[in-house]
């Protein structure tokens, strides 16, 4: 977008009928001479009449230093990075890029008030920044219609449009696009990376239950390997689906004062039938110890069936209601925390994880919930919940010993 906007500014700063002056703020010195050098091939491309004039000092009083290229017209082309005092008192066409990374942001629209008064072009540009910044809120008040035009472009977007092609210097057909969209995503490494950098769709890393890093730190490369199972004590969590969500059975085993994960399995619209199968194949596998199972909606027959199966003792079935999906929420992160959990290092399960937020309700009520996606709606997390409430809960198995029938002889009435 910074290319483009380059484009445009030349355009405007070099036109012979009501051209302006271009002041041009970045988030550092390096962005705001990559503009500059953009701006100079233009003028170059255009046969306009140019002078690159350098590192100029355009404001000796706060020592306000920008890189400037000066049209035959007198207007100038001024790029600054992200210092309020350097606008004020300024006046022409208003550029601000990457506008929710600068440091001071609301000191810098106060700057440029002034400018917008006069009537002047302004241009903002940016990814997202999370949602606590004034960016996020100008746009939210575009898309009410007030004052602002928006102007979003997503990756996706863009490729229809070419950009795929023109990163490859070739004509790429629609299948050789899908795949580059789909490594790009892999590369973007997580799903608030590609939602935001990408996707121009904002999350809010402050509601997040668990951050990035609470998360990663609890990775291992031996964890979620079945073959790597030491015959240990295991717990189970199984989140029930059936259509719109994923069924998960996650393992824990137990080994000192860490559980790792064992093995974790996905089933996308399988029936009842199969997932009650793969129930069996991980009980037979694995010495479970206890197995909690979401007990809510559709999962009431599944539960009793595995209660049926093998004992009130080792199933329990949990209902998802605020107070204990709370409970569960609260239990899980302790355990991420203190770093007494291992999992495997996979995108899918990693985003799973941080999916979860923290919301108030209207009635002052906590509640933990995720967005639905296309890799479902937190499915593993809530299975993980459940693998690790069933190893806080008491292994209680009911035994009994016969005792002999004692042959009473006496006289009297009872």
């Amino acid at each position: 977008m910074t290319y483009a906007q380059s484009y445009e500014d030349v355009a405007e700063a070099a036109r012979k009928d009501k051209p302006v002056d271009v002041w041009f703020s970045s988030a550092d010195q390096s962005a705001a001479r990559e503009y500059i050098l953009y701006c100079a091939q233009w003028a170059k491309l255009f046969s306009v009449a140019a002078r690159d004039l350098g590192e100029v000092v355009i404001d000796n009083d706060n020592d306000v230093k920008a890189f400037v290229i000066e049209f035959a017209n007198g207007k100038r082309i001024n790029a600054l990075s992200s210092n309020p005092k350097a606008f004020r008192s300024k006046g022409g066409k208003l550029v601000l890029d990457e506008y929710a990374f600068h440091k001071q942001p609301e000191e810098l629209w106060k700057a440029a008030m002034p400018i917008i008064t006069w009537g002047y072009p302004v241009r903002i540009l940016s990814t997202y920044n999370g949602k606590g910044n004034r960016f996020y809120r100008m746009v939210e008040d575009a898309k009410k219609g007030n004052a602002w035009a928006l102007h979003s472009t997503t990756i996706e977007d863009a490729v229809k449009q070419g950009f795929a092609d023109k990163v490859l210097s070739k004509r790429l057909t629609h299948k050789e696009r899908e795949a580059w969209l789909s490594e790009a995503r892999e590369q973007a490494g997580d799903e608030e990376t590609w939602q935001q950098e990408y996707m121009c769709v904002p999350v809010d890393e402050s509601t997040a239950w668990l951050p990035w890093e609470t998360i990663t730190n609890c990775e291992h490369a031996d964890a979620g390997v079945p073959t790597l199972y030491a015959g240990g004590d295991c717990y189970a969590g199984m989140d029930i689906g059936r259509r719109r969500d994923l069924a998960v059975i996650w393992v824990l085993e137990k080994r000192g004062d860490v559980f790792w994960t064992r093995e974790v399995v996905r089933l996308k619209n399988k029936s009842f039938a199969a997932q009650d199968a793969e129930l069996a194949r991980v009980m037979k596998l694995y010495n479970i110890k206890r197995l909690c199972m979401d007990q809510t909606g559709m999962g009431e027959k599944p539960t009793e069936d595995a209660k049926r199966l093998y004992g009130e003792y080792k199933v329990e079935g949990v209902l998802f209601t605020g107070a204990v999906k709370q409970n569960l929420a609260v239990a899980g992160k302790q355990r991420f925390e203190d770093r007494l959990l291992r999992i495997p290092a996979d995108r899918t399960i990693r985003e799973s994880h941080h999916a979860v937020r923290k919301v108030t309700t209207v009635a002052g009520n906590p509640r933990f919930d995720a967005d639905r996606s296309e890799v479902g709606h937190a499915d593993e997390f809530w299975a993980h919940m459940l693998a690790i409430h069933a190893a806080d809960s008491p292994y209680q198995k009911v035994e009994y010993t016969r005792v002999a029938a004692r042959k009473v002889i006496g006289r009297g009435a009872y």
